[in-house]
């Protein structure tokens, strides 16, 4: 290597390690309480879905009968895919959902009807 190539890799180097921070200083800021997913969400007719670490189901306000169960993956901070079986109609589908803030969930599932889901509690 050519002096000045060196040179310019230390120098990359060095500042790259003077950005470090020892774990000590690093702090994680703290969630807000909602943040996420995770909880129940109530749709329009009454049907709540619950999030729940990983796993995902959809039951009825008066019977508490199960609609849909399936499972999701956080895609970002903000979106959300949902891969769930009906057990009305016994299909497949996967949903894709943005929190467009922390109390709605706006959907779209891949037959591309919309919908939209308000966190309880």
């Amino acid at each position: 290597m050519k002096p000045l190539a060196i040179m310019t890799v230390l120098a990359a180097a060095t500042a790259l390690a003077s950005c470090q921070s020892s774990p000590s200083q690093i702090r994680e800021a703290p969630q807000a309480r909602g943040s996420g997913v995770d909880g129940s969400w109530v749709d329009p007719n009454g049907i709540v879905s619950t999030f729940a670490g990983g796993t995902f189901s959809t039951r009825t306000t008066d019977s508490n009968q199960l609609l849909a169960s399936g499972t999701y993956v956080n895609v970002s901070p903000t979106l959300v895919e949902i891969n769930m079986t009906s057990l009305v109609r016994n299909t497949q589908s996967r949903v894709n959902c943005a929190l467009v803030t922390p109390t709605q969930l706006n959907c779209t599932t891949d037959a591309g009807a919309q919908f939209s889901l308000v966190r309880q509690g």
